[in-house]
C-alpha cells in the first residue's frame, strides 16, 4: 500500500514535470500581488525567525521587484545588503530548482540554511528539500537561473 511519503513525493514529481503553456520566461523574481514572496518579509526570516507580512509603506524597488518589509529597520536592513537577506533562486521554490524546474512558494515552508534564506512550494516539500540540503543546493546553483526560460 502506498504511503503518505509516496504520495508526496509523486505529487512533487508532478508539479515539477506537469506541461507548461507557451509563454515568456519567468520574471526573475517570484511575486504575488505585485510583490516580491507574495508580500512578506525576507528580513523577517532572519530576525524574527518565521514569516511576517510586509507593509507596502516600507517597500523598496530591488531587481526590477517591489519588496515589501513589516518594519523601516528591516527595509534599511535589505537596502545595505539585498544580497544577504534575498531568497536564493528569486524566491522560487529551491527543490524545484534543484530539479531544473521553476515552482510559486508558501511563505511558511521555508529554511535558513548557511546564512541564507530558501523558499519552497509546500511544508511537506520542505521536508524533502531538507532531507538533502547540500545536494540539493549545489543541483540549484548548477542549474540557476536556466528553469526561468523554459
Amino acid at each position: 500500500m502506498p504511503t503518505r511519503r509516496f504520495f508526496l513525493i509523486a505529487a512533487a514529481a508532478a508539479l515539477l514535470v506537469l506541461p507548461r503553456l507557451a509563454r515568456a520566461a519567468e520574471p526573475e523574481i517570484y511575486s504575488v500581488g505585485g510583490a516580491a514572496i507574495g508580500g512578506y518579509d525576507p528580513v523577517a526570516y532572519f530576525t524574527e525567525g518565521a514569516p511576517v507580512m510586509g507593509n507596502p509603506a516600507h517597500a523598496v524597488t530591488w531587481q526590477r521587484a517591489e519588496w515589501r518589509f513589516s518594519t523601516a529597520a528591516n527595509r534599511e536592513r535589505f537596502e545595505a545588503n539585498p544580497d544577504a537577506y534575498a531568497p536564493q533562486y528569486g524566491g522560487y521554490c529551491a527543490y524545484a530548482a534543484s530539479k531544473g524546474a521553476v515552482a510559486p512558494t508558501a511563505p511558511d515552508a521555508w529554511t535558513v540554511h548557511d546564512g541564507k534564506l530558501y523558499l519552497n512550494y509546500s511544508r511537506d516539500v520542505r521536508g524533502i528539500w531538507s532531507e538533502d540540503i547540500p545536494g540539493n543546493v549545489a543541483r540549484a546553483d548548477a542549474t540557476w537561473p536556466g528553469p526561468l526560460s523554459k
